[in-house]
């Protein structure tokens, strides 16, 4: 029998060498029409919005877990999930456009809930995005492709998507959004000088970034990162009064 693909290929999710020794078959579909899950207050009752974006291999019900730790009942927290537990293939510092479509489509997701929390009557000074691994990459690209001002970006073990070279020349401005970015300096996946990198694009785009590197931490989120962000929520609920 005779296969081929059009990307992402076979060798996505096993060695090279391993080929032809079992058989593994990867769908390409996309994230539309993916579930998102939600949890905290109906969005339509509630004062702001957390979207939250879970890393590969992971499922939005285990990002939802963290609004365990969050203080914010006047929250709204939507997960949505990507198809094949992953929104694009390849390590986010492969030319970006290596990881499309993918990328363009888990990018639009983000863009939709956007919209649709708008559409709800949340401004977007209410709104906050959050992600870890491979959804802060994720969410930290789609923030500075589309910067005004937030109630927050919470990127946590991420980095902007693309290789060293890849141009930053993104328009709009943050206006003061707070933006978090933390990460451990002895992270596998996330090399440090993005995380600096992209500290520096975002303060340029007017963001005004806490960048916080935890030394001894591996690829995780700690109780430090999740007091900060409680202190985001709680921020956005005081406006909100």
């Amino acid at each position: 029998m005779e296969l081929a693909t059009v990307g992402p290929g076979f060798a996505v999710d096993e060695d090279v060498a391993a080929l032809g020794t079992s058989l593994k078959l990867l769908m390409s579909q996309l994230h539309q029409g993916q579930p998102i899950l939600a949890a905290g207050a109906p969005l339509n009752q509630a004062g702001a919005a957390m979207i939250m974006i879970h890393g590969r291999g992971a499922t939005a019900d285990s990002i939802l877990a963290l609004t365990n730790e969050f203080a914010a009942t006047e929250f709204a927290f939507l997960a949505p999930q990507a198809a094949n537990g992953a929104w694009y293939p390849y390590r986010f510092l492969e030319p970006i456009e290596r990881n499309e479509p993918w990328l363009s489509s888990a990018l639009q997701v983000i863009d939709d809930l956007i919209t649709h929390c708008i559409a709800a009557g949340l401004p977007a000074e209410r709104i906050l995005l959050l992600g870890f691994s491979q959804g802060a990459c994720l969410t930290l690209e789609y923030a500075a492709r589309h910067a005004r001002r937030y109630g927050g970006i919470i990127g946590l073990s991420g980095g902007l998507i693309g290789p060293d070279d890849q141009p930053r020349d993104y328009a709009g401005s943050f206006a003061g959004t707070p933006i978090f970015l933390g990460c451990g300096n002895v992270d596998f996946h996330i090399p440090l000088d993005r995380v600096h990198a992209a500290a520096q694009v975002l303060r340029q785009l007017g963001g005004d970034v806490t960048e916080r590197i935890y030394p001894g931490l591996d690829h995780t989120i700690n109780q430090d990162e999740i007091g900060f962000v409680n202190g985001l929520l709680q921020a956005v609920t005081k406006n909100v009064a």
